[in-house]
């Protein structure tokens, strides 16, 4: 046990472990690639948060789409 030295007086330091059960992952726009406007280039993009133990397959959620101008699937890539 870590101990720290406060005026000579021992206070054990109790903190918990990061077990990394939440993940920051990024979700893509599916419907971007496909759709090949040169008008404004680019994917759209979001980051969030998920548990790993909860949701262990692929986040997939319906988000707003800046590119295409409305609401697409938005699907969770590998960083």
């Amino acid at each position: 046990m870590n101990f720290q030295l406060i005026e000579k007086i021992e206070i054990p330091l109790l903190m918990g472990k990061n077990k990394d059960v939440r993940i920051t992952i990024t979700l893509e726009c599916t419907n971007c690639p496909q759709n090949q406007l040169k008008r404004y280039p680019g994917i759209s993009r979001y980051t969030t948060q998920k548990n790993r133990r909860n949701t262990p397959n692929r986040l997939e959620l319906k988000k707003f789409c800046s590119h295409c101008y409305m609401h697409t699937i938005h699907k969770e890539i590998k960083k």
